[in-house]
């Protein structure tokens, strides 16, 4: 077997062994077929533990061999000639790619070991590994991506299984709408993905990463295209990053997550997901070195979530919240970096945080009897001092800043207010106007039903 068939067969098994585990657990829901939990356990442990050493041996290949960038054809999926579309499934195995890949196996490993006891008997021990192998493949996918299409694929799966694990306790009403929100966050963030991959493919004629970045593995690209095209699409791309990893102003949707079971609240808002926009941002690094604009708003949108999980995280009153804020701190910090051009730094960084945080996270359930412990055996805690900033703000300004920080930055009032309510009016504006029309067309009753109105009168217009 020639090197180049050796990493074709090593990468299709990474990407082929959560997509086999996805087809069997979700094609036994779709066909009534019962698993047993031990089965489920056992099928997931087998695709993780395959794919991760599939991902190793490509990873000692490349260190052998000296190879830094692998691509992986699958070729094109859709073609629109007409419109000078194609939809290329390409993977690229890079010094990027590959520490993220085994990242997500051993994490993704490591809460599949967890779930397996923390949800016993659980009436929906199934549905949660279902959800959790579309993860699993939307993570792989994600990392892997060499095209920014198939890249939009994977970060489609990865938002559909974490809306559904934040409402995987849909027999409460809570769950279901912080789900939702998540949802519509994300819709935002894919949005602004969606026309930069749109504005790429027309300035490029491609969203190939390698055509996007000229010559050169990563992190040594050099971005083909000019100053200002880079600006509109680096900030796409960061509203985009944005949204999918919490940062301001999106960061209401992280509390709200935390509805979900421990375990999707640990691979998902403190490991792997979180870090997903700052990984983003990593892949399309020298459009950074292109604009000194862009690379300047990287680094504000850093600062900005940065000090605001540093203070939302200090006033909350549960753990888990807590944590995802503290997610946040070191999240802006990485984008930070990756705005001052430390790239291997912010992977590294990004490896170390989701490693803490996922352990953090797990330990979240027992914590509390763990303080308690340690309470009763070093005795009460000394009160704390006061620090010279808490000296240098006024009692006033110090109660403010708590409830800024309790509130959350008021950051879900503002997109409400700004940004929901406009777009509500305009669209009752929209059926106003429609219903209008109708009646006189009508003349004098719709035929289309108000739901603007109450039931009563939609029942008089129609009797």
């Amino acid at each position: 077997m020639t090197l180049d068939a050796a990493f074709s067969f090593l990468g299709m098994a990474v990407v082929f062994s959560p997509a086999i585990l996805l087809v069997v657990l979700g094609g036994a829901a779709l066909l009534g077929i019962g698993i047993s939990e031990r089965s489920t356990a056992r099928f997931t442990h087998a695709a993780v533990t395959f794919g991760l050493l599939s991902a190793l041996s490509v990873l000692g290949l490349m260190l052998t061999y000296d190879r830094r960038h692998v691509p992986i054809e699958f070729g094109n999926w859709v073609l629109i000639e007409e419109q000078h579309f194609h939809f290329h499934l390409k993977f690229v195995f890079d010094r990027l790619s590959v520490p993220f890949a085994i990242l997500s196996f051993v994490l993704c490993g490591t809460i599949g070991s967890f779930t397996k006891v923390y949800l016993h008997r659980e009436p929906g021990y199934r549905r949660f590994f279902l959800f959790y192998a579309v993860f699993l493949l939307g993570m792989v996918v994600s990392s892997l991506a060499g095209t920014i299409e198939t890249l939009f694929f994977g970060w489609e799966l990865v938002g559909l299984s974490s809306a559904l694990l934040v409402a995987f306790f849909h027999e409460r009403q809570v769950p279901v709408r912080n789900g939702h929100r998540v949802w519509s966050v994300y819709r935002v963030a894919d949005a602004a993905f969606l026309i930069a991959a749109l504005t790429l493919h027309h300035l490029t004629g491609a969203g190939d990463f390698d055509g996007l970045m000229g010559s050169g593995a990563w992190p040594e690209g050099t971005a083909t295209i000019d100053a200002n095209y880079a600006l509109i699409v680096g900030l796409l791309l960061l509203v985009a990053a944005a949204g999918k990893s919490g940062m301001v102003p999106f960061s209401g949707w992280l509390p709200r997550a935390m509805e979900g079971p421990t375990p999707s609240s640990a691979v998902f808002y403190g490991a792997l997901s979180v870090h997903l926009g700052a990984y983003l941002l990593l892949r399309v690094s020298p459009l950074l070195e292109t604009s000194l604009p862009l690379s300047l708003a990287v680094i504000a949108l850093g600062l900005v979530s940065a000090v605001f999980g540093a203070a939302a995280t200090r006033v909350q009153t549960d753990v888990k919240t807590a944590l995802a804020f503290a997610s946040l701190t070191q999240v802006g910090i990485i984008v930070v970096e990756i705005g001052c051009g430390l790239r291997y730094i912010a992977l590294i960084h990004m490896i170390g945080h989701a490693l803490m945080r996922t352990l953090q996270l797990l330990r979240a359930p027992s914590l509390l009897q763990d303080y308690h412990r340690l309470e009763d055996a070093i005795g009460q805690n000394l009160p704390r001092q006061a620090t010279a900033l808490d000296r240098s703000i006024s009692e006033n300004d110090r109660r403010w800043l708590f409830r800024f920080c309790l509130e959350r930055g008021f950051l879900d009032s503002m997109l409400d207010n700004f940004v929901i309510h406009p777009f509500l009016l305009v669209f009752g504006w929209c059926r106003r106007m429609e219903l209008s029309w109708t009646r006189f067309l009508a003349g004098g009753k719709s035929p289309l039903p108000d739901y603007t109105t109450p039931h009563a009168a939609v029942l008089e217009d129609h009797p």
